[in-house]
């Protein structure tokens, strides 16, 4: 196996070295290869925490193996890629480069590391033992035929690039104040993604109560070649100002999400949620979302490395 290669910064090139990597092993196992918060500090050529780690075959510019720490909320993730025609060596592949992440990590002055996998084998969770991580959290990937047999009750309008910006940070950030991902967000987090060629106003829906947003459900398509040869389209985020908790809001959103998806004639919806969260998937199943798919993420807290004595 090469060397890993360690940037703090991603040139031009190096990007579009990666992305190739990353458009080959998404077409082949019909799933994004990074999570959109980590595709995102890639196409910008890393921010802060960022690293990137590549492993490729001398002489050749694409890599055959991709890792990279994206900083989170007071946290930072990790994702591991490997191209099909080396997955054979991911225990070899994978452990050095989590070793490299690690170190990187306790460099940085250390922290919670968040090693994101989907469907985890058995030899991502003995890589993720053998690097003394523990399995944090389970993220579960629900989906559902469109259209929905059950209309929306409450009154929904676009999201209004310009003018809602800052309130709605304010609804996200407020509702997901202890989120790894989706907490801690920023205007620059928000401009990034409506910079994105997905980004569509009209199905970002925001409810109102008293003047204030006090809902909102923001959707997202993804393209065939992106999501395994059909369009499916995503509950990307939804959430409920805590200050209207119980008023049905969450199943309320949820249904006016995917009734502009099935409007655009997308067929399936799905999105994401914690296993955990007990009552936000039994909310999901009755609107008739079944379990699709299962990532995982194996946590570590690293102590900062220790200070190197001058002789």
């Amino acid at each position: 196996m090469s060397g890993v290669e360690v940037k703090r910064q991603m040139s031009t090139s190096e990007i579009a070295a990666v992305t190739t990597l990353l458009d080959e092993t998404s077409a082949a196992y019909g799933r994004p290869s990074l999570s959109d918060h980590l595709r995102l500090d890639l196409d910008s050529g890393g921010g802060t925490g960022f690293a990137g780690f590549i492993i490729r075959e001398p002489g050749r510019e694409v890599p055959y193996a991709y890792a990279q720490i994206s900083g989170g909320n007071e946290s930072s993730s990790l994702e591991i890629v490997v191209h099909p025609n080396h997955r054979h060596e991911l225990p070899e592949i994978g452990a050095e480069l989590i070793m490299h992440a690690l170190t990187v990590v306790a460099a940085g002055g250390g922290g919670q590391l968040s090693w994101w996998v989907s469907e985890p084998t058995p030899i991502e969770r003995a890589l993720a033992d053998d690097a003394g991580m523990h399995l944090d959290r389970t993220l579960l990937q629900m989906r559902r035929p469109l259209p929905s047999e059950r209309d929306v009750t409450v009154e929904t309008r676009a999201f209004v690039p310009g003018a809602d910006e800052t309130a709605w940070l304010a609804v996200n950030n407020r509702a997901f104040a202890d989120h790894g991902e989706q907490g801690g967000w920023s205007m620059e987090t928000l401009r990034l993604r409506q910079q994105e060629p997905w980004f569509n106003p009209e199905g970002f829906r925001i409810h109102e109560r008293d003047g204030r947003v006090a809902a909102f459900c923001w959707t997202k398509i993804h393209p065939p070649e992106a999501a395994g040869g059909q369009e499916l389209g995503e509950i990307y985020v939804i959430a409920v100002d805590p200050d209207f908790h119980g008023l049905g809001l969450g199943t309320q959103l949820t249904l006016a999400g995917l009734e502009h998806l099935a409007g655009r004639g997308i067929a399936t919806g799905l999105l994401y949620v914690d296993a955990d969260n007990t009552t936000a998937v039994a909310m999901y199943e009755r609107l008739g979302f079944e379990i699709h798919s299962t990532n995982a993420a194996f946590m570590i807290d690293i102590a900062p490395a220790a200070e190197k004595h001058s002789q």
